[in-house]
């Protein structure tokens, strides 16, 4: 969080502007904004900031130079609150406030490059008014206990002992959560939990436990293994359903098989407690892995084909039994119509129908087999080098491969 504080002098000019006014507005509006979208909504709070701005200009002449600036700007933002408050109780809307957001969260730091966000909205509403408020101006807003003090009307000394017993009580509701660091909380919801049922809300932590012991130990060791620390942190969302999956990533239309994706350092899986027909609690987790995996070597490099990537995150995930990639692939091994590289970089449903999935975790356990690792991490980043990687041109390694391929089928 910044906390940024108020480090220059700000006074009215001749004109009644700030000096340095453009800068006060750089400084400050992202926090003003963030507070707008949690108390009012997230579509207006844009233009509920340019307004907040541009009545401090108006207004600077009640200024107080030895006052805090974001202070004086904050509470101009907390009476817009109320006004639009009264507004839209004229209106009879209802507003976004903080205790009434479905789902707030957290993240959870378990490994050094990923964190799964969790839904702590029930804890909070356990807290005070003036609890939940200190909480959203120091993590949504990114306020410093000296800037909440003047905010609430309150001590600073006061401000920390509230702040953390409030702290120690959500500690305490998400105990079950084991060794864990409340890192921050973040502004989107990440779990969608329509269910205020005790029983849901336990299998949801089990889920994110579950998930947790899944990646704890393969996250650095896959990291390792190809030479790479993720650039970004990785965010895992989960949500409830395939339909409501499927409509989040944009593919309403997808296979039921479609169960993630990663978009930049975002991964999106369905929930494993509604896997839809083709999965299971299991196989979601181990999905997770190969899409981590998956993340990563895109992180390393981005125009890595497909089949690369996929079997990469195939080969470390062990989502698929050497049993099920046998019996899958032995009438095509049959035919001899194994698909070339070229064609396992499809990247529509049919990657599935060709069981792109089998034969891309195939090249990479061939090329691990017979070439040793070193030669795979060279060709993810280079992956058009075949001669200097392998010391044969594409089609002499593929048709390697094939007879790798064929010869395994054959074994017993």
């Amino acid at each position: 969080m910044s906390g940024a504080q108020d480090n220059y002098s700000v006074y009215p000019d001749e004109q009644g502007n700030i000096k340095n006014f453009q800068i006060a507005y750089e400084q400050y509006r992202h926090r003003i904004c963030k507070y707008f979208a949690l108390k009012i909504n997230p579509i207006v709070a844009d233009d509920l900031t340019q307004q907040v701005f541009l009545k401090a200009i108006e207004n600077i002449h009640t200024f107080k130079e030895n006052a805090s600036l974001f202070t004086w700007i904050f509470k101009i933002a907390q009476n817009t609150v109320k006004n639009e408050f009264r507004s839209l109780s004229r209106k009879k809307e209802i507003p976004y406030d903080f205790v009434e957001y479905e789902s707030q969260s957290i993240s959870l730091d378990f490994a050094k490059n990923v964190e799964i966000r969790i839904d702590i909205g029930a804890a909070l509403k356990k807290l005070t008014e003036l609890d939940q408020q200190i909480i959203t101006l120091r993590f949504f807003v990114d306020c410093t206990l000296l800037e909440i003090s003047k905010i609430v009307g309150m001590r600073e000394s006061a401000v920390k002992n509230r702040l953390y017993r409030s702290l120690e009580k959500l500690r305490r509701e998400l105990k079950e959560w084991g060794d864990i660091t409340i890192m921050s909380i973040q502004d989107m919801i990440s779990i969608v939990n329509k269910s205020e049922t005790n029983d849901m809300a336990a299998r949801l932590k089990k889920v994110h436990q579950d998930l947790f012991h899944e990646l704890k130990d393969k996250v650095e060791t896959i990291s390792l293994k190809y030479k790479h620390q993720p650039s970004r942190k990785i965010i895992i969302e989960i949500y409830p359903d395939l339909p409501t999956f499927h409509q989040a990533v944009g593919e309403e239309n997808a296979p039921n098989w479609f169960m993630g994706t990663f978009e930049e350092n975002d991964l999106k899986i369905v929930s494993p407690l509604n896997p839809g027909p083709e999965h299971t609690y299991q196989s979601i987790l181990k999905s997770t892995v190969h899409l981590f995996t998956m993340w990563l070597i895109t992180d390393i490099n981005p125009l890595a084909p497909k089949w690369i990537r996929q079997g990469i995150g195939g080969y470390e995930s062990k989502g698929m039994s050497e049993e099920f990639i046998r019996s899958s692939t032995l009438d095509i091994i049959d035919t001899l119509v194994i698909p070339s590289f070229q064609e396992l970089n499809n990247d529509t449903w049919d990657f599935e129908t060709m069981k792109g999935f089998q034969f891309s975790y195939l090249i990479v356990e061939f090329v691990i087999d017979k070439y040793g690792l070193d030669a795979l991490n060279k060709v993810i980043r280079n992956p058009n080098d075949f001669n200097g990687i392998f010391q044969r041109s594409e089609p002499e390694l593929y048709d390697q491969w094939v007879e790798y391929v064929k010869n395994k089928r054959q074994q017993p």
